[in-house]
């Protein structure tokens, strides 16, 4: 079956300026223009357009969309499955989110009592799968199954002063390594001082510090572009700049000062 653009918008609750864009990116291009100019869309590109809105309801980005649909190797199949369990996932933080929501209206009505630790449950559920998503797969093929887990459950456990005090620390370390960026020396002592504030950070999450462990970690800021751009967003080169001051700060590379 064939759709014109305006029929396909109503069937998917896309906007046809929506469609158009799709078309002017690449993502989503008609079947056909027909006499009258008009798009044309068939079966193939009514199911592309799912994946696409299954993609974006997860979330990623329409560049990012496009290089997945563009692979040889692109399988529906495995994609619907993929898009099952993520959105399982979601529905589920959803869940925990509405419960914390009925759970605080009873709370803030005198019906029930409520732990501090219990009014960030969701939020801080939200996060682990968020980290889950995006570096999951490398970080536990790095460090464990096991590891991993134990770092999820401890910060899943944080209590709200904790959750407090690593929020605020991140926010002091990230403004300190941009500082210590202009310096462009990473063993000078603002350098240094970030480094040490990351392994502060590091300890809400990680069961034990090592130096080898946090050294590799800023490595793999520098070796994985999706780490380097969350770092680099804020200053390119910054990811660089604190593998070398970690690496100094652990040893692990001599200052040549």
């Amino acid at each position: 079956m064939e759709y014109t653009i305006q029929k396909l918008a109503r069937m998917s609750g896309v906007s046809t300026r929506t469609l158009r864009y799709y078309d002017e990116i690449h993502i989503l291009k008609p079947a056909r223009i027909n006499s009258s100019g008009y798009r044309i869309y068939g079966q193939e590109q009514v199911d592309r357009l799912q994946q696409i809105l299954f993609y974006r309801e997860l979330d990623v980005s329409l560049g990012e969309i496009g290089k997945m649909l563009s692979t040889p190797d692109f399988a529906v199949q495995n994609a619907l499955r993929s898009h099952r369990e993520k959105l399982l996932a979601k529905r589920a933080r959803l869940d925990a989110l509405i419960a914390n929501v009925e759970k605080t209206l009873a709370y803030a009505k005198g019906e029930t009592e409520m732990a501090d630790q219990e009014k960030f449950e969701g939020f801080k559920q939200k996060q682990i799968e968020e980290n889950e998503r995006q570096y999951g797969a490398e970080i536990r093929e790095k460090y464990g199954e096991e590891a991993v887990d134990r770092s999820n459950q401890k910060f899943q456990d944080m209590t709200e002063e904790e959750y407090k005090q690593v929020t605020a620390l991140n926010e002091r370390f990230m403004q300190t390594l941009l500082e210590a960026y202009q310096t462009g020396d990473p063993a000078g002592e603002l350098a240094q001082q970030a480094a040490d504030l990351h392994r502060q950070w590091l300890t809400f999450y990680w069961d034990s510090y090592s130096k080898e462990a946090h050294a590799g970690l800023a490595q793999m800021y520098v070796d994985d572009p999706r780490f380097t751009a969350y770092y680099d967003k804020n200053q390119p080169g910054l990811a660089a700049f604190l593998r070398d001051a970690v690496l100094i700060f652990t040893g692990t590379k001599k200052n040549k000062a």
